[in-house]
């Protein structure tokens, strides 16, 4: 299991926060779950940090066009930038 960090921005944080139970869904095949962040400096500036059991079809939900209508409803701002952990 891997855990990363996933930032993006959104339109309307309380219309995205609203989303939480979607997103759980929706990524429940891919991660075992996520803690959500809020930007202190930049209210619109968001970070989820995933347990994620399969990184392949993280990507896959992730970039399903099946799935645009769901980013849309949660204000979604693209780019939606993906960080893994470096090992030194």
């Amino acid at each position: 299991m891997a855990t990363i960090i996933v930032r993006h921005k959104v339109g309307d944080f309380d219309t995205w926060l609203k989303g939480h139970e979607e997103r759980s869904s929706l990524f429940a095949p891919a991660i075992s779950g996520f803690k959500t962040f809020q930007d202190a400096g930049d209210p619109k500036s968001v970070v989820l940090v995933m347990e994620v059991t399969d990184m392949e079809k993280l990507g896959a939900i992730i970039n399903d066009p099946k799935n645009q209508d769901a980013k849309s409803r949660h204000t979604v701002v693209e780019p939606i930038i993906m960080s893994m952990e470096v090992y030194v």
